[in-house]
């Protein structure tokens, strides 16, 4: 036997010595580790005990003893071997990006055949390299540099939608020269602020009511505000089969109120009137999180300032990025959370 195979032999049997040991209880008549390090410690020695000079696996054995973990940056004969990250984007996060649609969406129209990346059909994992051409539907998408967030103050009659066949839809409405979408909506009959962006992840994370991210509308009603009615409405109304969520509320008037929710029920705020008896006259949106209406006059728009963007970014920072059905290129087929 020459001296390598002697030397495994011996790793082997220790291996096999502290096996022996883990499996017996020692005088106190409690299992103890002591079995399991030594036969740690064997196979440290099964590993580097080899008179050809080759230590096997060193730079992991290296770094267990030093820092109890694997050092991924050491191969397995103690070279360094560098990860490189794959090249490009994901085709998913190219059609957000692009304020196609949402992430989960465009794995949905991947599977569906949709989408194109040169000649070939893209499929759910493909990446995007510089270079490449992307269609979905026929349709050259490219991606828009310039990240566009506007505050608009929505008039009524106009319809937080991008579909074309609807005459009043709020793009046609605005003829803003580059693509972009509505976060939310707000219903034909309310007006206020409304976001409109090409950024994905903002709506994402801005209408994901699990974020409990503010909006706050001063409200109209057809009836004296009592203090019963805005206990009531504080509390909890129950709704499309739940209970919406505790909210502030506050009296403006013998017939107004203010009220600031954090969830996005399809007609939330008429619907909880209407339990109590109350009709809505008129709904207006005037904050969601730090972005304020303000004087905008209506029908207007303005780009949210440079601190608004930096507070708003911070704010969204630890919300959920999870993907929120939204509104694609065949406009209204998924269904939108409206506000109020």
């Amino acid at each position: 036997m020459d001296d390598a195979s002697k030397i495994s032999s011996i790793g082997y049997m220790e291996v096999k010595e502290g096996m022996k040991k883990r499996r017996h209880m020692d005088d106190t008549g409690e299992k103890r580790n002591s079995g399991y390090m030594e036969v740690k410690e064997g196979m440290k020695k099964r590993r580097h005990m080899d008179d050809t000079g080759e230590k096997r696996n060193s730079g992991y054995m290296v770094a267990i003893g030093e820092t109890g973990k694997a050092d991924n940056a050491q191969g397995r004969n103690g070279t360094e071997e560098k990860q490189e990250r794959p090249a490009g984007v994901r085709i998913n996060k190219y059609l957000s990006d692009a304020g196609i649609c949402s992430r989960r969406e465009a794995d949905r129209q991947l599977q569906n055949g949709a989408v194109m990346i040169g000649g070939r059909v893209a499929v759910v994992g493909d990446r995007v390299l510089p270079g490449d051409q992307v269609y979905y539907r026929g349709r050259q998408v490219d991606l828009e540099s310039e990240h566009i967030l506007l505050a608009v103050n929505k008039p009524r009659g106009i319809v937080c939608t991008t579909q074309k066949m609807e005459k009043d839809n709020i793009v046609d409405f605005l003829h803003y020269p580059k693509r972009i979408y509505p976060i939310g909506r707000l219903d034909k009959n309310s007006e206020g602020l409304l976001l409109m962006t090409n950024r994905g992840d903002f709506v994402n994370k801005i209408m994901r009511s699990g974020n409990h991210h503010e909006k706050e509308y001063l409200v109209e009603v057809d009836q004296v505000v009592t203090d019963r009615f805005l206990h009531k409405m504080a509390n909890g109304v129950p709704i499309l089969d739940t209970v919406t969520r505790k909210c502030k509320i506050e009296r403006t008037g013998k017939k107004s109120f203010q009220i600031v929710l954090t969830q996005g029920l399809n007609r939330q705020i008429r619907r909880m009137c209407e339990y109590f008896g109350y009709r809505v006259v008129s709904l207006k949106r005037v904050r969601i999180m730090n972005i304020h209406l303000g004087n905008l006059p209506t029908g207007q728009y303005r780009h949210v300032t440079g601190q608004e963007m930096r507070r708003l970014e911070q704010m969204l920072e630890d919300s959920s990025n999870d993907t929120v059905r939204f509104e694609n290129s065949s406009m209204d087929q998924q269904l939108w959370e409206e506000e109020e």
